[in-house]
């Protein structure tokens, strides 16, 4: 069989140089990929975002802009340049979401939470993290309706979705209420931010810390190392506390139920000793009152204050304790103790003379029978 050496290098010539050029086009992408890999200067992110999805990119782009060289036509051509348009789009959705999430980390670094006063850094991190997250989800959605949208099945079905686009559209609302419910909770917690990260929260009476903030759901760490895991919805839906929303500064309690003869003056003056001598103490509050009484005892609330819950519990705990040990050593006698009194010769006092039985009717009784005294037979009938 006879080579048609024209024939062959109508297709070879063009078809070469683009696979050349896309091979020297992925080696130079991926070594500068390697190059950049554990620099940490802005022009080496850069890099590392950038060259990777384009060492797929270029290649594809001179095989497309060779094919059309080519004397291919018709229906081979069609598909061949649908598929590396599908490549092509791949590519650069991948780029795009590597530039957000490349963005994202920009942002966070330039904005530590592992400082004392973090409050503004909470507040762009809180944003910056929910609105990536939207976007990426946006970007990846364009990229597959554009990927669809080049077959022509898919141009049929959505010209027959639009012609029903009324059914078709309550019917996908109801069912995606849960997805764009908890997609327009994240938009609005990013904007209006009632929670931001590392926020100190009480969800279903659980305390916690605010560790995630998803597309979906937030990630709530509590106090024993637990996870939970709550809709973004949920916390527009719900009241919920949070203790950290304007400031982490905040004031502890510790209530003690001591016996009516407490000295109080000792025990404020002990609570001002305690105060002053806890670094975990921010200076502000340091009040000693009673709050409440009852038949046995009085209830005396010590109220301190500190720069975060964290600190407020460990203060509370140690000025309870403490308060206990001074109580214990100095003014025994103020701790709760139940009182009785007992009679003796109880079988001396004086008997209540017996009640006649018709002392013990009702006043004005017009009917029936009358009142029966203990030890005595009842009436006949």
């Amino acid at each position: 069989m006879a080579i048609d050496w024209n024939l062959l290098r109508d297709y070879a010539a063009p078809l070469g140089v683009g696979a050349l050029a896309g091979l020297v086009a992925w080696a130079l992408m991926t070594w500068l990929f390697r190059r950049s890999r554990g620099r940490d200067y802005r022009r080496a992110r850069i890099a590392r975002v950038v060259s990777l999805p384009l060492a797929f990119a270029l290649p594809l782009l001179f095989l497309r802009i060779a094919s059309e060289a080519t004397p291919l036509s018709g229906r081979p051509l069609e598909m061949l340049q649908q598929f590396l348009h599908v490549g092509l789009v791949g590519c650069v959705t991948w780029l795009l979401v590597r530039a957000v999430a490349a963005g994202e980390k920009a942002i966070l670094r330039e904005h530590p939470i592992d400082i004392a006063d973090n409050l503004a850094a909470r507040r762009v991190q809180t944003q910056t993290r929910v609105l990536s997250r939207v976007l990426m989800g946006a970007v990846i959605l364009l990229g597959v309706s554009i990927v669809l949208l080049t077959f022509p099945q898919v141009r049929q079905i959505g010209k027959t979705l639009l012609a029903s686009a009324g059914i078709v559209g309550l019917v996908a609302g109801i069912a995606a209420k849960p997805v764009f419910g908890n997609l327009i909770a994240g938009l609005q917690i990013a904007l209006t931010q009632p929670i931001r990260l590392d926020d100190v929260v009480i969800v279903e009476g659980e305390w916690g810390r605010i560790e995630e903030i998803g597309s979906s759901y937030v990630v709530v760490r509590i106090w024993d190392e637990r996870r939970m895991v709550v809709p973004l919805s949920w916390f527009i839906e719900n009241p919920f506390q949070n203790w950290t929303r304007r400031s982490a500064d905040l004031l502890g309690t510790a209530f003690l139920w001591l016996d009516y003869r407490t000295p109080m003056e000792e025990v404020r003056a002990e609570l001002e000793r305690i105060c002053h001598e806890a670094p975990l103490w921010d200076g502000r509050v340091c009040v000693t009152q009673v709050t409440d009484t009852s038949e046995q005892s009085i209830q005396v609330r010590l109220l301190v204050s500190a720069r975060n819950s964290g600190d407020a519990f460990d203060l509370r705990c140690q000025v309870r304790e403490r308060m206990i040990d001074f109580l214990t050593r100095k003014h025994p006698y103020a701790l709760p103790r139940l009182r009785a009194e007992v009679t003796e010769g109880a079988d001396t006092l004086p008997r209540r003379p017996r009640v006649q039985a018709d002392d013990v009717r009702s006043p004005g009784a017009e009917d029936g029978a009358p009142a029966i005294v203990p030890g005595e037979p009842p009436p006949a009938s």
